[in-house]
């Protein structure tokens, strides 16, 4: 590709991306493929021969774009901003086409030396102290743009474990290096981003997570405590890190208690990762979140989160940049120059030694002058400084975005507690607040389990309508909504909230039924067990088969089997089956239940004997005269099965059929 036809389709691409950002709306939050889709959309080799351009864009709209996950879309919710604007591409285009990779001064100036003054800029506007700016008279400190928070959090850890084990070496000349490496400790919140953790893993330290407060904020108080008793156990305090604005539920560590308790631990590096929060302090009614800041050694917000900045570009400042770079200086003569001493190398500043031309998107959004003010979130005015500026429009309207969605979640009758306290304006509410957020993040739940909140994200999410992402505050799951789009309206706040409801309507009618079922099975199931359990037990307690013989008393006929041989005198007597007893071969519930049909007058219990297939009706002697009467228990047998004695009558001849049957059946019960 030359020129000529770069600037064609460059000109094609412009437009691609402007028509793409247009129509966002139309198209689904969430693309609706599984793993490995493109997999089969594409050859397995490179292709030998170049395709045509037309036939490349072709592909990015037919194979790409179905398995992206549109960040810039107005009904996407989750996470936290991913800034964007026209005047931050065009800086980008810029660096990309520059090409120049400036890890020191002298491998490129303008990128040096614009980075510094912009991150003084943006330090000054956010409300950092003097200590912090590379270019203010006496500081020592200043500021580098890293590729994200994670590597802020872990250059300024590898700096803080260097100062650590300097001041141990010195005190211990004689010790192995790494004894004392394992003696560190370092502190976070449970609250703290995960790239704290991996910081620690990375580092080879110790890393102690703390319970914050109820409003999930970690308390000075708490991590005072944790040290003292760690320093009592031979441990090395280091490094704490706190968070404004957590990603769960942008929860506010308590900064001036920290910073107030780490005076009793001299050394300690005290970092503050304000990631998402920190952007919206360039508003001055929000500076007071910043309080306490005077005691951080080190500072770190995302402009590529809030001010319409895109990624990669992450701004870390620090009090001291000698204690920062000691720990990072690899010196090699192939990357020394003459002006070493005179000037910034921000290669000693960070894990890469390759460093783009981030600054130019940075210092180019601020610039850019505004129209004729038409819709003023869509606007960029002169300077971070003035109340004017689009950053302050558009951190101020997702603030009151936030506040409108969670006045909708109030006045919701039924179904909704949420955890949300605004920073600009608290709201007070009899419902559930678990935890006072902040800014342009709302937090709720539906009145339930977390079982029930995680079918309603779901169901939201698959649908591809919203996409929001839950978290865990206080142990209890929550769905998080962030007003994220950077020319969001109020519409699509009404939008998001009518999707919500519908939603938990449709749940909580399917939970309702599902309830109701569970219900009617689980009373069936419990009548079916309770069954059995009285069948079995009826056979072997008598009291539970009929309450009626705790007065009549146990049948003794029905408790004794006579024996077929009955002495009388010396010589012994066979009794024959007519001789015995006619209930002595019954157990003895059906023997208490003849006996109690028999003494108790109106009783009538028909018993069907499955393995006879004889159906009994025991009576009493006066009901054998009527007509029509049962057989009686009286005859050899004890039994007389009706249809059989029907049959007898009618063929006599089968009679001994029945008999021996009857005989034959009761030497099996014997």
């Amino acid at each position: 590709m030359d020129s000529t036809e770069f600037r064609k389709r460059g000109m094609e691409m412009v437009e691609y991306i402007c028509n793409y950002l247009e129509t966002l709306g139309e198209r689904r939050v969430t693309p609706s493929v599984e793993p490995g889709y493109l997999r089969h959309l594409l050859p397995t080799e490179a292709p030998q021969e170049p395709e045509d351009w037309d036939q490349i864009m072709s592909d990015v709209e037919d194979k790409i774009m179905p398995g992206v996950t549109h960040w810039q879309h107005p009904r996407f919710h989750a996470y936290f901003p991913a800034g964007n604007s026209f005047p931050s591409i065009l800086g980008d285009m810029l660096g990309d086409g520059i090409g120049c990779i400036g890890f020191s001064w002298a491998a490129s100036p303008a990128c040096t030396e614009l980075e510094t003054i912009v991150l003084d800029w943006l330090g000054k506007a956010i409300g950092l102290p003097d200590h912090f700016l590379a270019l203010k008279e006496g500081s020592t400190g200043g500021g580098v743009i890293q590729t994200s928070a994670s590597e802020c959090v872990l250059v300024t850890m590898l700096a803080a474990r260097a100062q650590a084990l300097k001041r141990l070496k010195a005190q211990h000349p004689f010790v192995e290096e790494g004894h004392l490496l394992s003696k560190l400790m370092a502190y976070c919140s449970k609250e703290a981003h995960s790239c704290v953790e991996k910081a620690a893993m990375i580092c080879f330290v110790k890393l102690r997570i703390l319970e914050p407060d109820e409003n999930a904020s970690l308390r000075g108080q708490t991590v005072g405590e944790a040290m003292e008793e760690d320093e009592l156990q031979g441990l090395v305090p280091f490094f704490v890190s706190t968070t404004l604005g957590t990603t769960g539920s942008c929860a506010f560590d308590n900064l001036p208690e920290i910073g107030n308790e780490l005076k009793k631990f001299p050394g300690v590096w005290l970092h503050v990762d304000a990631a998402y929060a920190g952007n919206s302090f360039i508003c001055p009614e929000l500076k007071p979140l910043l309080k306490g800041i005077e005691y951080a050694d080190s500072f770190n917000t995302n402009p590529n989160k809030w001010l319409l900045t895109n990624f990669d570009c992450s701004t870390l400042w620090v009090r001291d940049r000698i204690r920062l770079t000691s720990a990072l200086v690899v010196d090699p003569l192939y990357l020394k120059h003459g002006y070493s001493d005179a000037a910034i190398d921000y290669r000693h500043w960070g894990v890469p030694l390759s460093r783009r031309f981030r600054s130019l998107k940075l210092w180019y959004v601020p610039k850019k002058k505004k129209k004729k003010e038409t819709d003023p979130r869509r606007k960029f005015f002169v300077s971070f400084m003035s109340n004017r500026t689009s950053h302050h429009v558009i951190r101020r309207s997702h603030c009151v975005y936030a506040m409108s969605f969670q006045a909708k979640n109030l006045s919701d009758i039924y179904s909704f507690v949420y955890c949300v306290t605004m920073a600009i304006r608290p709201i007070e509410t009899s419902l559930d607040s678990t935890v006072p957020l902040q800014l342009g993040l709302v937090c709720f739940r539906l009145k339930g389990t977390d079982k029930l909140n995680e079918k309603l994200l779901s169901a939201i999410n698959e649908s591809g309508k919203l996409h929001m992402v839950p978290a865990s505050v206080n142990e209890r799951y929550i769905i998080r909504f962030c007003a994220v789009a950077q020319n969001a309206t109020a519409e699509d706040i009404d939008y998001a909230w009518d999707t919500i409801v519908d939603f938990a309507n449709e749940l909580l009618e399917k939970e309702q039924h599902d309830e109701i079922t569970e219900i009617i099975n689980r009373k069936k199931q419990d009548t079916l067990a309770q069954k059995r359990s009285f069948f079995v037990r009826m056979v072997s307690d008598p009291k539970i088969y009929n309450p009626a013989i705790n007065k009549a008393g146990t049948p003794k006929l029905s408790m004794e089997l006579p024996s077929p041989v009955i002495s009388r005198g010396s010589a012994p007597i066979i009794r024959t089956q007519s001789s015995v007893d006619h209930n002595s071969w019954i157990s003895w519930p059906l023997a208490f239940l003849f006996n109690s049909n028999n003494e108790e007058k109106g009783n009538n219990c028909s018993l069907r004997f499955r393995h006879l297939d004889t159906n009994v009706r025991p009576t009493s002697s006066r009901r054998n005269s009527g007509a029509g009467s049962s057989p009686s228990p009286e005859n050899e047998t004890g039994f007389v099965n009706q249809q059989q004695q029907q049959q007898q009558m009618q063929s006599p001849r089968k009679s001994p059929m029945v008999l021996r049957k009857a005989s034959s059946a009761r030497e099996n019960h014997n």
